[in-house]
Order: C-alpha cells, then structure tokens, then sequence
C-alpha cells in the first residue's frame, strides 16, 4: 500500500504495479500519472475529467481511480466514499472490495468493514489480509477499551505541517533525536508528484534543558554529503552514534527510481561521504534500514523477489569490512501477503516492524516480535495507544529502557507526526543472570523455573546466562535454577502489597559438585571448635541448600593453617568439621548424607581466579604452602594467606542418596 512516506518507500511499490486500463485520449495525463504512481498529481487531474465526463462507465473508473489514489497515499476519509460508489457498480477487480473493507476499518467502520470483507472472501477464500482484517475488526473495539500503559505525547515542537517521522535516537544520546521530513527548507525544493510534498531530508534536534523544549530541527548536515536534492529518510544509528544507515532515492531521466541504503561516519563532527551499502549481489531494492546493536546484522524492507507479498523484512549478516552476505526474508510469521515496513531490532533481540495485514486497528500498526525458545517468532500487537486506526510506524527504542519514538498519522495529527512514549514503572518483572559460585563465571544453559502462588508454573532455557520473566502484582514467586554438574539454586520474591511496578534482578548463584566449596563466614572461638553465633548465618543456608537438594550427601571438610603441631591441627580440624556436622543435623538434615574430615594443615588452599581479584599480590593456581607463605615479605599478606587456608569446605560425595527410614 503507498502511503505518503516520499519516494524512498513508495518506489517499493512502484516497481511492482500492474499496468493500468485503457483510458480516454482526453484522460490519458491522469492516467499516466496514476500509472507512474504520482497519485497526488492524478487525483488533481482526474477531478477535472470528472466535471468533464458525461458517459457513466467512464465516470465511474475515474471514481475509481480517484478512490484508489487516495488509498494509496493514506487518505482513508477521502477514499471512502469513491470506494463505496464504485463498488456499488460490481467492478471487475474485486480487490476493490479488500480495499473498502480496509478503508472502513481504518475509519472505524467494523460492522460494515466485516460485511466487506466476507463479500471479497467469496471471490477469494483463503485470503490471508481479509482473514486478518474480519479478525482486527473483532479484536480492534476490545483493544479500545483495554489501553496498555504506555504514555504517548505528540511532539509538537518538532512536527511541522508536512511529514515528519522514523525518529530515532543517535546512540545513547537521549536529549538529541534525528528523523526524517518534508518540510518547506528541504535541500529538494520540488514537490512530489506522488504525495504533494518535498523531497525529504535527514533532519536533527536537541533538547533545550533550560527551557525544557526541542529546539527548532536543523537539517543533519549543510554540506550536502548526507541531504542531497534526491530523497533521503528513515536514518538508524549505531550503539556509538558516529555511524549512520540511511536510504536514498536516485532516479534518473527515463530510469525506475532506485533505492538504496548508504553508510556514512561522523568524524571531527562532520559527515564523511555516504556509501552505499552492497546488500547480497542486489542492493537495489533496499530501505528503512535497522542495525543491530553490535554492528553485525542489518534488516530492512524491500519487494525484492523470494517475499510473501509487498514489501517484506530481511536481514543480511555482515560478512566482511563493507561487504554483507545474502539478504534472508524473516518468513511467513513476520512477513505476510500485505506489507511489513520499518524494522527496528532492540538490544535484547525483539524485533518491531509495521504491517498493514496482521490483525490489528487498522492501515499500519506496529508489532513486536519475539524469538521463543525454538527461534520462531512470537508476534504482538503493541496495542492502544501506540497502535490507533491511522497508520503508525517506524517505532524507535532508546536503548536498554521502554521509551522511544514512533510516528503516526492518526486523528489529532497534521500529517505523519513524531510521537514520543514511555512505559511508566507500574509493571513487574524479574531479571537474572547465573553464576558459578566457585569461579563467578557465567552459567549458560541451564534451566529456570518460576512457581508463584496463583498457580503460576513457568520453564525456560536460559539464554546467554540470563533469563526474565514477567510478573503479576499480589503474587509470592520462587525461582529455580538447575543444571547437571551443579546443586540447584533458589531465589524468592514477592510483587504482594508493592503499589508501584518494579523491575526486580536476580543473581543466582549455582554451586558446581566437582570441587570444594568454601563455607564462608564460619568462625570458632581460638583454638577450640564450637561454632561462635556469627557463623549461623552461613551454616543456615548450607542446610536450605542441601534440602534443596535431598539427593546430595556430602563431606564436610576442616582445615588449619600451617603453624602450631600437626598432630594438634589434625584433631582440631577433626572436631570443628563435626561441630559443623551436627548443627546440620539439628536443622533436619539427615546424618547418612552427612561426613565430617579434619584435614589439618595437609591440603592448602589453591589459588582461584576470584581470589586473585581480591589479592592482586596471588597468581592463579598458586598453592598456599608454608614454604610460599614463609617466602612473602610482607606480614600482612603472610597473613592473607594463613587466613585463606584456615577454612570450612564441603565437597559433593554423591548425588544420588536415598533417604532410610527406621522400620
């Protein structure tokens, strides 16, 4: 569907219109206006044929060709009455119908829009955009009455009277947005033929922090590397915000429009000269760029051939300095027999992009997609008030937060705006990372598992050592972590009684069985081995661990320092791994799983990258001997060292330990 977004995007549709009907000497200028795609300039024409014309079949094409113009640059109001006349004659092309009954969704009109659409589904059963718009009318009227949080404002300091949108933020700047327009100061100073405006230029703005406003928006850059007299739009940035992807639009006389993405760098505060991007062996057809956070993939749209319908999304990975591989379209989940337009992939992996025929208000919407666990792709519609029955598109995120920028034409608009929105914290979530609480290393691949008391039982995989999960007020969660090679770990919270939303974040540390762990914090009085009250803490959440793990048993292991009689140090060590022991035991823990061993002074501590960290004086793998220790000559790193050795372990004995019950 053309909309007014300029020749950068309506050229997409250009290349791939059918050839228009015969037409009237008299009416061949409109005509041939209509076929190139300048609807604007044909709708002007055709209003004059229209007075002119007296014979009824012919009147009647122009009203449809009327109708269509209107159509394709967005103007549904203007549309819908033209529409209705010509499909109240029967027309041959009965996707007519599909675009009334699109017209009338997109002016509210459900009930008749529904009718419409069942009458096309006659002519053409399986089709897949009157499917989705019977579904969008359905679901539309419920999604009104069920707004999502998001707080929208319309920025009117930066929005003119002609078409302005695809803001985004450069980097992580967030007092600067850049976006495209088609203001009167543009470096083009034509008007388009197809949307009645200028050629559009990149433009910038800063926030005023003093007086709490957008200054008034400049163009990028006055040496015409990145604004030329062709038509440029829809910018996206790298995460350093020196690089930026643009598409241009260059045609020359008697030649198709083409369409590319160009590259250029910001250095000592000036843009270099843009490149073009070369995109698989065909880079013609290419717009509306996004480039993920590290540079290496860039999504796009374009009609190229391999789509589902009219403009698709596709990603190329980066393959070399300046040269990509093959594009790949995203597929039928994302992609369908309509358009999809506009990419913008997040930091996190979500991928938005507008379409025109998944369900949803009406002309564009805007949808979030998100890889699942088998990396398919889980779409949503962002909802009211992001979504609305005009077009919105081009939404753009700041990084790592739930704000941004997206554009509309919807009631309250002058054209195209750019529109601001927040989340405001009233949610719940629950981000972790998984760490090994030996090495504090990241635990990648294991599996979390959250239970709350309404009844809520989720798993996942966890994805690069991290995993999230969205909560609900008024719920107590517990949280678990496992994976073979580790115990299991635990971690609870609670969203009852919060009256504001919270983002809560979760370290979870998994304690692996192939080596000793280190019990910290346990402390006996000197030379005795009775446990001292500051050592219940710790000991405490041994025991939660290992009744966490009820097939565990374990060795707990006591050590010394290197000073004072081995004989003494043996016995010592000895009866402080039992004095553990039995605390364990008064907690409940079953004494068959349970194994005391004093090792004295017989196995010092090695040195771990952790405690290198701490102790930068320590190399990694550095046994803690007496004869190293007696060789440092400092006093108080000897004593770093006697510390490290005196020590409470325990180390995993079995995993499959079976409880025994007294007959």
């Amino acid at each position: 569907m053309i909309r007014r977004f300029g020749s950068i995007f309506t050229v997409l549709f250009l290349l791939i219109l059918g050839n228009g009907c015969s037409v009237s000497r008299h009416s061949r200028m409109a005509a041939t206006s209509f076929d190139n795609g300048e609807y604007f300039k044909s709708i002007a024409e055709y209003r004059k044929i229209y007075t002119k014309t007296k014979d009824r079949d012919k009147k009647a094409e122009i009203q449809l060709r009327i109708a269509e113009s209107y159509y394709k640059i967005g103007q549904y109001r203007q549309a819908e009455s033209y529409f209705k006349s010509a499909v109240n004659k029967e027309p041959t092309d009965k996707t007519i119908l599909l675009r009334y009954a699109e017209v009338l969704r997109s002016n509210g009109k459900y009930e008749e829009s529904i009718k419409t659409y069942e009458r096309f589904l006659t002519y053409m059963p399986q089709d897949e955009r009157a499917i989705n718009g019977i579904s969008s009318c359905k679901t539309c009227q419920a999604m009104m009455k069920n707004p999502t949080l998001y707080k929208i404002e319309n920025l009117k300091e930066i929005n003119s009277r002609w078409s302005d949108y695809a803001g985004v933020y450069p980097g992580l700047i967030e007092t600067e947005l850049v976006f495209t327009s088609s203001r009167e100061d543009a470096t083009g100073k034509k008007k388009s033929s197809v949307s009645g405006e200028y050629t559009a230029d990149i433009y910038r703005s800063v926030f005023n922090t003093e007086k709490k406003k957008w200054d008034l928006p400049k163009r990028i850059d006055e040496s015409l590397m990145i604004n030329t007299v062709e038509e440029e739009g829809a910018p996206c940035f790298d995460k350093s915000g020196n690089n930026i992807y643009f598409t241009r639009s260059s045609s020359e006389k008697g030649e198709d429009a083409k369409v590319g993405i160009f590259e250029s760098t910001l250095i000592s505060g000036t843009w270099g000269r843009p490149v073009k991007m070369a995109i698989g062996r065909d880079s013609l057809l290419a717009a509306q760029p996004s480039v993920s956070r590290e540079g290496d993939f860039i999504y796009f749209a374009s009609n190229r051939s391999g789509g589902f319908g009219g403009n698709d999304i596709w990603v190329s990975e980066k393959t070399g300095e300046s040269s990509w591989g093959a594009p790949r379209n995203l597929g039928p989940r994302i992609n369908t027999a309509g358009n999809e337009m506009f990419p913008f992939i997040r930091e996190n992996g979500e991928l938005y992009f507008s379409s025109d025929s998944h369900v949803g208000l009406g002309g564009l919407d805007i949808f979030k997609a998100t890889p699942d666990e088998n990396k398919q792709w889980k779409i949503e519609n962002m909802g009211v008030p992001i979504n609305s029955t005009g077009d919105d598109f081009a939404i753009s995120f700041y990084p790592g937060e739930e704000k941004g920028l997206f554009s509309s034409f919807r009631e309250g608009s002058r054209g195209d705006d750019i529109y601001s929105f927040l989340l405001p914290p009233k949610s719940y979530g629950v981000e972790g990372r998984l760490y090994n609480k030996e090495t504090g290393e990241q635990v990648e691949g294991a599996s979390v598992r959250l239970i709350g008391t309404d009844g809520t039982m989720l798993r996942l995989k966890s994805d690069n050592a991290s995993f999230r999960f969205q909560l609900k007020p008024g719920v107590e969660y517990l949280i678990t972590a496992f994976k073979r090679g580790f115990l299991n770990a635990k971690a609870s919270l609670t969203t009852v009684g919060l009256e504001n939303g919270k983002a809560f974040s979760v370290r979870m540390e998994l304690t692996p069985v192939d080596q000793p762990i280190k019990i910290d914090n346990i402390f006996y009085e000197f030379g005795k081995w009775d446990l001292l009250p500051e050592s219940i803490a710790s000991l405490d959440t041994l025991a939660s661990l290992l009744k966490e793990n009820p097939t565990v048993a374990i060795e707990l292991m006591a050590h010394t320092d290197c000073r004072g009689n081995d004989a003494d140090n043996d016995i010592l060590s000895q009866k402080r791994a039992q004095s553990v022991v039995n605390f364990l035991i008064s907690k409940g823990i079953q004494q068959g799983r349970l194994t005391a061993k004093g090792y004295g002074e017989k196995v010092p501590k090695t040195v771990d990258v952790r405690m290198v960290k701490i102790y930068p004086f320590l190399k990694k793998g550095q046994m803690l001997t007496c004869q190293f220790i007696e060789a440092l000559k400092k006093e108080e790193e000897r004593e770093i060292c006697h510390k490290l050795n005196r020590r409470t372990e325990f180390k995993v004995t079995s995993s499959e330990y079976r409880e025994k019950f007294k007959e």
